[in-house]
């Protein structure tokens, strides 16, 4: 037994995942679980939280803000209520940073119209900002983003969403994490 071990009990984590393409975190059965990923080994080595892995962290996560099994990027599995309560039942005041690989000729009017806002699921976003970040790629901020939804805004505009990658959700950034890999989230970091 290790002589610095508490007793106690330990505090609810919450791990950031950078979720590679083909993996799920919905119900998508003919993909593998992103889950699979979240593994002592797959710690992130610059991960600077300073929390110990234990077998526990690994139990009872909830997924929060699913990606669809096409995309990559920023995922979110906590075991704190609090986190999963912002994520879930706060979902459309927290924002999603995502990248959107594009393909095809964007429409006369195409970008003006994207951030105005268009409907998804008989809702127009409250707030959404769209710029070219190259001539393939569109940077894109809006909350409470939903599966599917950056694919229909492409297509109502002339263009075909070839690649999704969520840079970041609220103020937590996937930063410099490697596909396939997770770290804890900071004690000081928010979303």
């Amino acid at each position: 037994i290790d002589p610095e071990a508490n007793p106690g009990q330990t505090e609810p984590v919450t791990l950031l995942l950078h979720k590679p393409v083909g993996y799920c975190t919905g119900h998508d059965e003919l993909a593998q679980p992103a889950t699979q990923l979240l593994e002592a080994a797959g710690l992130w080595p610059e991960d600077a939280s300073g929390i110990r892995p234990l077998k526990m962290h690994f139990a009872r996560l909830t997924a929060c803000v699913p990606l669809e099994t096409s995309a990559s990027g920023l995922v979110v599995y906590t075991q704190d209520w609090r986190v999963a309560r912002k994520l879930t039942e706060n979902a459309a005041s927290v924002e999603h940073e995502l990248v959107a690989e594009v393909a095809g000729e964007l429409a006369a009017g195409g970008l003006e119209r994207l951030n105005q806002g268009i409907r998804f699921n008989g809702r127009v976003p409250a707030a959404i900002k769209v710029s070219w970040q190259n001539e393939a790629r569109l940077r894109i901020a809006l909350k409470g983003a939903q599966p599917g939804q950056v694919a229909h805004l492409c297509e109502a505009v002339g263009l075909r969403l070839v690649a999704l990658k969520r840079l970041r959700l609220g103020s937590v950034s996937l930063g410099k994490l490697p596909p396939g890999q997770w770290r804890y989230l900071r004690a000081g970091e928010r979303f």
